[in-house]
């Protein structure tokens, strides 16, 4: 319940970040050219017939922003498309972003770990070792946790619950991943989509006009296009954040085998 709360908060606070983007105005709140820019051009024009092209050269040409030309482009490329396509985007980096803080959260310092524990043993014996694992947070320490509680039971059922016990940690990390896979086979399979009814709109156009000129059917070339280049584009963003989760996934498993090795080192060193 708390990981779909999280997953729905991070979610809104991107569609709210998104919807924000959109709607704002980068011509808002600019100055138009004042009166007299255009009173001096006039009294130029009449000094100097021959310089009106130079004065309609530099005058100055409204630069629009990155907002606007995205919301232009994303509403030229038909938004019923384009707005499923966002929603893969959002949803995905979700998960991600999701994904990511669970997995910094679950990385520890394993050697800092073994010492401890060891430290721990030596001393207070294995109930002081347990305190120290139940005070870290990670899969690493659950683990250790774990080979502890059963550490009455011999080496032999340390190492069978903490390989079991450690499958289920690593089904832990890798969930979402599934998720994060579909809007990146997703994103782009719907922006072909929009492409395929863009060409079906351009031919519309041709057979209702009956010419095949470009003004016919840029419209709907135009919209083909976009919606394959947006498509592309998400599942691009979501690709580079999927490597990373899989990477620090993997970083966490090693992590985890190694360390469970000498952590049975140190319990048959005690024994």
């Amino acid at each position: 319940m708390k990981k779909l709360i999280a997953l729905l908060t991070i979610a809104g606070m991107l569609v709210f970040t998104v919807s924000t983007a959109f709607a704002q105005d980068p011509a808002e709140g600019t100055p138009e050219p004042a009166d007299t820019t255009v009173v001096d051009t006039t009294v130029v024009v009449v000094a100097q017939p021959e310089t009106p092209l130079q004065t309609f050269e530099d005058e100055p040409v409204e630069v629009k922003g990155f907002h606007q030309v995205l919301k232009e482009q994303f509403i030229q490329g038909n938004a019923m498309f384009m707005s499923f396509v966002l929603l893969a985007l959002i949803f995905g980096l979700a998960i991600c972003i999701e994904r990511i803080i669970y997995l910094n959260l679950s990385t520890t310092n394993t050697k800092k770990l073994l010492n401890k524990v060891e430290s721990a043993i030596e001393t207070g014996g294995v109930e002081a070792a347990k305190e120290v694992c139940k005070n870290t947070r990670g899969p690493v320490a659950s683990i250790f946790y774990q080979g502890l509680f059963r550490y009455e039971d011999g080496l032999a059922e340390v190492e069978k619950s903490i390989v079991a016990y450690g499958s289920v940690l690593m089904g832990r990390l890798e969930s979402g991943l599934s998720w994060i896979a579909l809007f990146i086979a997703i994103a782009p399979m719907l922006g072909f989509m929009g492409t395929v009814i863009g060409m079906i709109s351009a031919f519309d156009n041709i057979e209702a006009v009956g010419d095949i000129s470009p003004a016919v059917v840029a419209g709907g070339i135009k919209m083909a296009l976009l919606t394959t280049v947006f498509g592309l584009i998400v599942a691009i963003i979501l690709q580079i954040f999927y490597n990373y989760i899989i990477s620090k996934v993997d970083s966490l498993v090693n992590a985890m085998e190694d360390s469970t090795i000498s952590f049975i080192d140190i319990l048959s060193k005690n024994k």
